[in-house]
């Protein structure tokens, strides 16, 4: 389903002034914010960290170019585990340059292994008023020459489910189909049509996020409103509440951020004060992101937002070509022998699939992504409004891990 007739209300527009209108029911009883992770990361969990990040806003930067006119939604996460399990059966410049992609710098395997299994450990259990899913799985032909050592350090380092399967069945489909709508709570039901002859893989990551705001939203102030997006005015309902945000002015841009249950996730917000959203989704880089962080500062204020609803897919390859990842998609000239010693050489990345869905709305937020990676063998200010199109982040604070990135630009 393409995103603008999927998209049920692609917007966000944010006031804040000196309103006092408070949904007593918005408190309700809260536990305590989080203010520091359960343990210190580790140096190559930092390391790892902000690899994520850069990649995070490096494939960002491809989407938003290639899709100036379009809103977009994409987990940078999904896609970084899932070419990170992928990578662990590459070899000579094709495992130089999905290292490169992803950022991994100097790196060692065991390190980014390690710090992806605490990694996931760490962000499945660090809120407890927040369902936030990780799961990954590799389906691959049954009888095809894999080496076990591939198959054994991703299920360990990325707790992944191995399964051989009969790909010629038709069942096969369905079995990975419903893993993937298990494992996002049936918000994407589908990551494959079918299994040609030649395809011998998949590897799968899929991410499910479900928090309540910590301060709800309104239900009886929502209102119609109209956004101002590159399509003109659009009709839009806005939410409505009073209460505590964090908040960032710049001459560039102003941040906005919400937090989520006990405050270790949250909804950051970015709308441009000079230039178009283009130049500020092209500008965005790790550096600057931290600063913005760093430098937010609490404020209580009158807010208001619209219910956002959207769902997204799109083929990732051509953002990772443009990111150096070339050789893994040439058939012929892709070696992936740590993936299969007899065979590696005639395997490639045919397809990077990722889909999303995001749901947001007076009560918090719910999202999801699945990113497939598909394996074939050769011949096999006081006041601010934003009603114009911004950028959005829903990130996990405390660690700095970013999970998800949207554009809104127009309305349906």
């Amino acid at each position: 389903m393409s995103l603008n007739r999927s998209v049920a209300a692609a917007t966000l527009a944010l006031i804040a002034g000196c309103s006092s209108a408070t949904d007593p029911s918005s408190k309700g009883s809260q536990s305590a914010p989080l203010e520091n992770l359960p343990r210190q990361l580790s140096a190559s969990e930092q390391s790892l960290v902000s690899a994520a990040n850069d990649f995070s806003f490096g494939l960002f930067r491809q989407i938003a170019a290639a899709k100036k006119d379009s809103n977009a939604f994409t987990s940078p996460l999904s896609a970084s585990m899932a070419l990170g399990m992928t990578m662990n059966g590459a070899a000579g410049s094709t495992y130089t340059q999905m290292r490169s992609a992803l950022a991994f710098g100097n790196a060692t395997d065991a390190d980014i292994n390690a710090s992806y299994k605490s990694l996931i450990t760490l962000l499945r259990g660090l809120d407890p008023s927040v369902d936030f899913r990780i799961a990954n799985s590799i389906w691959y032909r049954t009888g095809f020459p894999f080496n076990q050592s591939f198959l054994d350090v991703t299920k360990s380092a990325f707790d992944a489910t191995v399964t051989g399967l009969d790909f010629a069945s038709p069942a096969a489909v369905t079995t990975i189909n419903d893993w993937v709508s298990t494992a996002t709570a049936a918000k994407i039901p589908t990551i494959i049509d079918r299994i040609d002859g030649d395809q011998v893989m998949f590897l799968i990551n899929a991410i499910y996020f479900k928090a309540s705001w910590r301060e709800k939203f309104n239900v009886a102030e929502t209102k119609d409103d109209v956004f101002h997006g590159i399509a003109g005015d659009q009709p839009m309902k806005l939410m409505h509440r009073f209460g505590q945000v964090s908040v960032l002015y710049t001459p560039q841009v102003t941040v906005v951020d919400l937090p989520y249950g006990n405050s270790a996730y949250s909804m950051t917000i970015l709308l441009p004060n000079q230039g178009t959203i283009d130049q500020l989704a092209a500008s965005l880089q790790s550096s600057t992101w931290t600063t913005w962080m760093g430098q937010l500062h609490e404020l209580s204020t009158d807010i208001s937002m619209p219910r956002l609803k959207l769902e997204w897919q799109r083929d990732l390859n051509e953002d990772l070509k443009a990111m150096g990842m070339h050789d893994a998609f040439v058939a012929g000239g892709a070696d992936f022998t740590r993936m299969s010693t007899s065979m590696g050489r005639g395997l490639y990345i045919d397809r990077v699939k990722q889909k999303t869905y995001v749901d947001i709305n007076e009560e918090g937020t719910e999202a999801a992504a699945v990113t497939s990676v598909g394996i074939v063998a050769v011949s096999a200010p006081p006041s601010l409004r934003v009603d114009r199109p911004f950028i959005f982040v829903i990130r996990e604070r405390l660690s700095g891990t970013i999970i998800f990135m949207g554009k809104i630009v127009r309305m349906p």
